[in-house]
């Protein structure tokens, strides 16, 4: 990796002193699920009307990067997992956890985050979210990929997402001790020194209106999402350009097990179009995987079918295009009954494409879905950096170990939220006035690039090289790819979000490619075509930090009891 990548600190060059300054005691950078859910444990749960409760005074703002429907948790069509009745068990739900996690999984994180599932659902009810319901009047649950028992719960069939962006999104527009600034991009966050350890202060921020700021605050909660658009085939909205792990790496802190990006099995596959997702529930309704030729064929290659682990599916529907040729296969919905009830909003996108599922076979694909890797932190959003606590996909718990259960992010978002933020709630007021802090950046002397032409490359050259499966010189190819454009692009100073997040996603990419390159094995969601098992030695965590050449490791905590054998399938 180019030495650039480790020089840069900030993105851009500035003086504190000389911006505008506003003060908060909690900043939230993300609007999704995991920051907003983080803003209202911060700031205090709001009563009914909005008003904080009697004697706090918490002040927390939140920036977004855009607006709150264009989040990956507005984006999610499947459902959130939680136990909430017998026979199902907190235990089978962290033994599925634990299986899908290929040997990762730091089991106290588990336990916790999957103990607290019915608390963090409860939480969205008593906030105003409202969930599909049996014909008894109780929110029905249904089963997805991974999972043994009937445990993820939806809205609006496949809008799971939507509705919980709304419904957070609605608490804290009414709570008086919330902040919310929309179409804001966070540039870095700020810290004293470059010395590792330095704590972060706050932020430097940009607004399309109000021009550069600084945030300075006690505590940064970092919920800024994921990194789809590293890959050329993503599911993953605009904004999801790894702004979050950029920042947190040029800051000081870890980026643990890097190498896991877990590509989604199905999205709707058409020349052209955007790679929409065709939510894992609909498999779970019954429906199966078909070759060009019309054959079923995930029942020869795991016992669970088209409900295999994500990477199994993947892995194989990649397999199937390569022997038989072509860019996708079949998704068989032709025999379910009530589609167009179940999954509204997939169904009214498949007819924007003259597609009947109850008629046509839907052509599908795998795609970039969710960052398994990401910042490491303890499940109240603690990092190695003090000052600094990072929660949902930018985050590195331990939860998804090597491969993430199907929807255990929006729960992992909610609970890790809420603990986030009850933390930076308890954090001791800030001291003297904030230190001044200069970047000082000269000009460029290389020759110009073009954006967008780094940004399609990237994206291009890491869905061929860094995607679903791998080999070492393919990574390496892609190494040598990403230090060429990084010794063009991360030594300019850019004035728009457009070089800011091609300069993040450069980072990223190179950190990504490094960690499969260190990780000589075949593990959960990383695949190498050279090294086909998984080894023992590769049973760690590997975690990156900003001006060191090798990976620091750390051991997964299997301090706790593994879980039990899963209850059976409910129908």
């Amino acid at each position: 990796m180019h030495r650039l990548f480790d020089q840069r600190r900030y993105l851009i060059p500035f003086r504190s002193t000389l911006l505008p300054q506003i003060f908060t005691d909690t900043l939230v950078i993300g609007g999704g699920a995991a920051g907003l859910r983080a803003a209202l444990a911060a700031a205090g749960e709001a009563t009914g009307n909005g008003a904080s409760p009697a004697g706090h005074h918490a002040e927390v703002i939140v920036l977004s990067k855009s607006k709150p429907g264009s989040t990956n948790t507005a984006w999610a069509q499947g459902g959130i997992a939680a136990v909430t009745a017998a026979p199902d068990s907190v235990e089978s739900h962290a033994h599925d956890t634990i299986t899908a996690g290929a040997g990762l999984c730091d089991e106290s994180a588990v336990n916790t985050i999957v103990g607290a599932g019915e608390e963090a659902f409860d939480d969205l009810m008593a906030l105003g979210a409202r969930f599909d319901e049996d014909e008894e009047g109780r929110p029905s649950a249904g089963r997805e990929g991974g999972h043994s028992a009937s445990r993820i719960f939806h809205a609006g069939g496949d809008a799971t997402g939507r509705e919980i962006q709304r419904a957070l999104t609605d608490a804290a527009n009414k709570h008086k001790g919330i902040r919310v600034f929309e179409d804001c991009f966070a540039l870095d966050l700020v810290t004293p020194s470059e010395e590792p350890g330095s704590p972060v202060l706050g932020a430097i921020t940009h607004h399309p209106r109000h021009g550069l700021q600084m945030i300075w605050a006690r505590t940064v909660i970092l919920a800024s999402g994921g990194a789809g658009q590293l890959f050329r085939e993503t599911t993953n909205p605009r904004a999801a350009t790894a702004d979050g792990f950029a920042m947190a790496y040029r800051a000081g802190a870890s980026v643990a097990d890097a190498a896991f990006v877990q590509f989604h099995p199905t999205t709707l596959y058409l020349p052209g179009a955007n790679r929409a997702l065709i939510t894992e529930a609909v498999r779970g309704e019954g429906a199966h995987l078909l070759d060009v030729s019309g054959r079923r064929f995930m029942t020869e290659i795991h016992e669970l079918a088209e409900l295999a682990p994500r990477d199994v599916v993947s892995r194989s529907i990649v397999r199937q295009i390569a022997k038989a040729g072509g860019t996708h296969v079949w998704l068989d919905c032709r025999h379910l009954q009530g589609f167009q009830r179940r999954f509204p909003s997939i169904h009214g996108l498949l007819r924007r494409f003259d597609l009947d599922p109850t008629k046509d076979l839907i052509p599908v694909q795998p795609a970039a879905h969710y960052f398994v890797g990401g910042i490491r932190a303890a499940v109240d959003g603690e990092t190695d950096v003090p000052g600094l606590r990072v929660v949902g996909e930018a985050a590195c718990t331990g939860l998804h170990g090597a491969n993430r259960l199907a929807s255990n992010s929006l729960l992992e978002g909610l609970v890790c939220g809420r603990r986030a933020g009850e933390a930076a709630r308890k954090a001791p007021e800030a001291g003297s006035r904030p230190p001044s802090i200069v970047s000082d950046i000269r000009p460029s002397e290389r020759g110009e690039i073009d954006l967008e032409d780094v940004r399609s490359s990237l994206r291009s050259a890491m869905w061929r090289n860094v995607g679903i499966e791998r080999t070492g010189s393919k990574l390496e190819s892609a190494i040598e790819m990403l230090d060429f454009w990084g010794r063009y692009t991360l030594d300019k100073i850019f004035d728009e979000p457009e070089g800011w997040e091609t300069q993040n996603l450069l980072l990223t990419g190179a950190i990504v490619a490094r960690s499969a390159a260190w990780r000589q094995e075949t593990r959960g969601c990383h695949t190498r075509g050279d090294y086909t098992e998984a080894e023992d030695e590769f049973a760690v965590h590997d975690c990156w930090r900003r001006g060191e050449e090798k990976p620091a490791i750390a051991e997964v905590d299997r301090a706790t009891p593994t879980a039990t054998k899963p209850v059976e399938a409910s129908a």
